[in-house]
């Protein structure tokens, strides 16, 4: 089943609004004939099974371009509308692009070889304009490429992660499930749509008939708390960052009374417990839902319930429905309950592999299970718990140290906003610890050091203790909001 179809089997012709906000109001019928009208050309002037490149900010035009691809059968590469040149001319030739949809806004900033067509938001509306509706079907296999997520490889080179329509819906299918969401649910968008967990909320609320507010400007505070209001948003979704900068920038955000709000979600990395207790503490009648998943994995693959969270506040819960766990050692073997390993998933939501990486997809998916990369340990009750990324574990005298048991104690000192622990090379403990922080101004740097070490040293044992701490200005953030180590 073609995903688009899947997405708009209830809502195709609501005259309800898909998309709220001062700026774009778009029905959920609007939207389905647009994307109609643009698959229909697609497919006439370019045929399908076409790799096509998606360059834009969350907006009407991305939105319309998006699911007229996935309808017509051809591949959608959604890129970071701020994505470096080498980068894009990386990916342009490794997908073998001959098609750009490009915001006006961005056009201007890259270099696009003359044989590539571009379409912009003009070009776009013309086709909409000139293009008769045509609710036609196009043949798309179970297994068919949907699109490919460009995520930054270990080489360097960014590496493409293919998702396929079933990917999609299975995904979209296991998350509706879990938060619960109907028509009248209302989501506070500041993930981008290049990213997956961004997409997800693109895929869920057009599934259920939900609406969006997009929000492209996350660091003025007062217009996202705005938007929640004005509004009546049920849901606000948000990587740690954005947690993070709710709580301890903004004056006003503990206080603020959000009636409509009804749940929020992280992913995107640990947010540590001392913000999740921070957050509940404020809004005790929301219901907070922790979750991890990979863009590998289309999007999700655990949540920890909103019931569950003082209870089991560091875990990352349980599988999703139709998501399976197991824990194993470095010989393959499946662990028990507290013995530490690798974490491997399966479900209908692995992704495909990786874009013309064969070796790569052959190390991360073995007998249909994904290789995470994530360190993790089960308790007795079937909860998950992540030690570290494999690759982020540090040995300090041989004794392995999460970097993460660390930056929770750290950020339990009142003036620290933002913690990050790394190693660095020693001669006498192979491997030393680091702790860069980020603190509320104005703070006198030598006393507020001295308040880490003593927290540090009642809670840590004396080689996990940081042997060097510098401070950093602002907290350094990709584009998606996700920290960058």
């Amino acid at each position: 089943m073609n995903v688009f179809d899947y997405l708009f089997e209830n809502s195709k012709d609501l005259e309800k609004n898909f998309l709220l906000g001062s700026k774009e109001t778009v029905s959920f019928k609007e939207f389905h004939s647009e994307s109609l009208k643009l698959a229909s050309f697609l497919n006439r002037y370019f045929g399908d099974k076409q790799n096509i490149i998606l360059i834009s900010p969350n907006s009407k035009f991305f939105i319309s371009a998006y699911l007229g691809i996935l309808k017509s059968g051809n591949v959608c590469v959604p890129l970071d509308f701020a994505i470096e040149q080498e980068n894009l001319d990386f990916i342009i030739e490794t997908t073998s692009c001959e098609t750009i949809f490009m915001a006006k806004g961005v056009r201007g900033k890259y270099d696009i070889p003359s044989q590539i067509h571009v379409i912009e938001e003009d070009g776009l509306e013309q086709i909409i304009e000139i293009q008769a509706v045509e609710d036609y079907y196009v043949n798309v296999e179970k297994e068919q490429l949907a699109e490919i997520i460009f995520t930054s490889g270990s080489t360097g080179s960014p590496k493409g992660v293919m998702i396929s329509h079933q990917n999609i819906i299975a995904n979209t299918r296991s998350i509706i499930s879990y938060l619960n969401l109907s028509d009248k649910d209302i989501m506070c968008v500041v993930l981008p749509f290049y990213y997956c967990y961004g997409l997800s909320l693109l895929h869920t609320h057009l599934k259920v008939g939900g609406s969006l507010v997009l929000n492209n400007s996350f660091m003025f505070l007062g217009a996202v708390l705005n938007d929640m209001k004005d509004y009546k948003c049920t849901g606000f979704a948000g990587v740690p960052s954005h947690f993070q900068i709710l709580l301890k920038k903004s004056k006003t955000f503990k206080t603020t009374e959000f009636p409509d709000l009804r749940y929020v979600t992280q992913a995107g990395g640990k947010l540590h417990a001392i913000f999740i207790d921070e957050f509940t503490q404020a809004f005790p009648d929301k219901e907070f839902y922790i979750m991890y998943g990979q863009t590998e994995a289309t999007a999700r693959l655990a949540y920890l319930e909103p019931s569950m969270i003082h209870e089991k506040t560091s875990s990352i819960g349980k599988p999703i429905p139709g998501v399976q766990f197991k824990i194993v050692n470095s010989k393959g073997q499946s662990l028990g309950a507290q013995e530490e390993g690798e974490l491997l998933a399966k479900g209908q939501n692995i992704m495909l592999g990786y874009f013309k990486e064969e070796e790569e997809t052959k190390k991360t998916i073995k007998d249909n299970w994904l290789h995470t990369g994530d360190v993790a340990v089960m308790d007795k009750d079937g909860y998950y718990y992540l030690v570290a990324r494999k690759k982020e574990i540090l040995k300090v005298a041989g004794k392995r140290v999460s970097p993460k048991e660390i930056e929770e104690v750290i950020l339990s000192v009142p003036e620290v906003i933002d913690c990050t622990i790394s190693g660095y090379d020693d001669e006498l403990f192979g491997e030393a610890i680091q702790a860069a922080i980020v603190a509320n101004t104005p703070f006198e740097e030598e006393q507020l050091k001295e308040k880490i070490l003593n927290v540090c040293s009642k809670k840590l044992a004396l080689y996990k203790i940081p042997q060097n701490i510098l401070f950093e200005k602002t907290m350094k953030m990709s584009a998606t909001g996700k920290k960058i180590k």
